[in-house]
């Protein structure tokens, strides 16, 4: 027997549709009517900008959760990480649905890992941690801003290599069409002689080519990528993972956003869609991992405007807990591992979080803000 049906608000990229599908199977699996309603945010019509740049946090949710808060919409599906640690009165998370990785790639066009990209490469980021994270770690690369969504990001990247490809190719298939020609008025040559650089003709070459490669080769740039770092989970989700070579960047290395890869489902509280949601979608160790995350962050304050990185593994009776606040330039930088205790880890990521500021987080933060 069907409930009533749920009316789901999400940002209309494609990112986030896939996301919102995927709330929207789980909780149809469950024999609830579900209903996707497309809702336009503050970040999606600043194009551009850098996200650390539209002065405030919440740019890509709180159009969402007014529309909840007006009942115009039942819930609202989130990347976690782009939700504020201090929430609207009335509203919940209702549900953190199995968390996906949580983990940044580097994506080049040859595969190279980050240590093998020559000096001054050029990797694009929009978030001032993974941009950090980067200096810190190569200070001879130049980081750039990249924005857009998670394909229109990867078809940056591609661009200047494929069109340079592009273009070899098609010199090279214009010097084999001339060099026939010569033979084929030359009584000594056969034309068949002719030699050609490559197997296959360009438009043999492009249609060969996947969908994202051929939008990639059409792209003016103002801006030649060697490389760029995303999310694992988006890629995943937006289907392109298996599109481009990934290298993992080790989460204790490059700590990932608090929520990174997690979903949020928001909704009114004390509601019964609330309870609904939470019995079908919430899965317990995604929560608790999410939740001390964004204990930490709260605790330290800077939200998107610092380059804060803290990333929790529930295993066994501890949640490990890495932490990195950096400075934007990637010199200075305050990092921790600590083990916190199931019992009370909430109350654990707040002391943690109180340390961190009093070995020089809260000063790289306060540099940050000004």
């Amino acid at each position: 027997m069907r409930t009533e049906s749920i009316r789901l608000a999400t940002r209309g990229s494609s990112l986030a549709l896939r996301q919102a599908g995927e709330v929207q199977a789980a909780l149809e699996e469950r024999r609830h009517d579900v209903e996707l309603v497309e809702v336009e945010t503050e970040g999606d019509r600043i194009t551009d900008e850098r996200i650390a740049d539209l002065g405030k946090t919440g740019a890509f949710v709180r159009a969402l959760d007014e529309r909840v808060l007006d009942g115009d919409v039942d819930a609202a599906v989130h990347s976690m990480k782009d939700v504020p640690t201090e929430m609207p009165d009335g509203l919940v998370v209702a549900a953190v649905p199995r968390r996906a990785s949580a983990g940044d790639v580097l994506i080049t066009p040859d595969g190279s890992t980050l240590d093998e990209l020559e000096p001054g490469a050029v990797v694009g980021t929009s978030s001032l941690r993974r941009g950090a994270q980067v200096r810190a770690h190569r200070p001879d690369v130049d980081v750039a801003g990249l924005r857009g969504n998670v394909d229109t990001r990867v078809e940056k990247l591609l661009a200047a290599h494929l069109q340079a490809e592009h273009e070899a190719r098609t010199e090279a298939e214009e010097a084999y069409q001339e060099q026939r020609q010569r033979y084929e008025k030359d009584a000594e040559k056969d034309p068949a002689d002719a030699t050609r650089e490559y197997e296959r003709t360009v438009e043999e070459w492009f249609e060969d080519l996947s969908e994202l490669e051929k939008n990639a080769l059409g792209r003016e740039l103002d801006t030649e990528y060697d490389a760029v770092v995303l999310a694992r989970a988006g890629l995943e989700r937006s289907g392109l993972a298996h599109s481009v070579t990934l290298v993992d960047l080790p989460t204790d290395e490059h700590v990932p956003a608090p929520g990174q890869g997690a979903l949020a489902v928001t909704a009114r509280e004390g509601t019964d869609v609330a309870e609904r949601i939470q019995s079908a979608l919430d899965h317990p160790r995604s929560r608790v991992e999410t939740t001390a995350e964004r204990v930490v962050l709260e605790e330290l304050g800077g939200g998107c405007i610092a380059p804060i990185g803290v990333h929790a593994f529930l295993t066994g009776e501890v949640v490990r807990t890495d932490a990195q606040i950096y400075s934007a330039d990637g010199e200075a930088s305050v990092t921790e591992t600590r083990e916190l205790p199931v019992d009370g880890y909430a109350r654990a990521a707040r002391e943690f979080a109180a340390d961190l500021a009093e070995r020089g987080a809260a000063d790289l933060i306060a540099e940050a803000s000004r």
